[in-house]
């Protein structure tokens, strides 16, 4: 029983030392990857598009 208060009492003193991110640094980061996440699927698109077109062009 003296080992599980030991964790419970550490958890909580390690748990006082975490900074947790505040809602504008949550939001701007949400936005930045879902920017991210956008340019890079446009992109993969583009790419997936030329290739298409030019396979189609190749075999006929």
């Amino acid at each position: 029983m003296e080992k599980m208060i030991s964790y419970f009492r550490l958890s909580k003193a390690e748990l006082s030392k975490v900074i947790f991110p505040l809602k504008q640094q949550v939001k701007t980061a949400f936005y930045a990857v879902i920017i991210v996440v956008t340019v890079v699927s446009l992109y993969l698109a583009l790419i997936d598009w030329i290739m298409s077109i030019s396979l189609k062009l190749i075999l006929g």
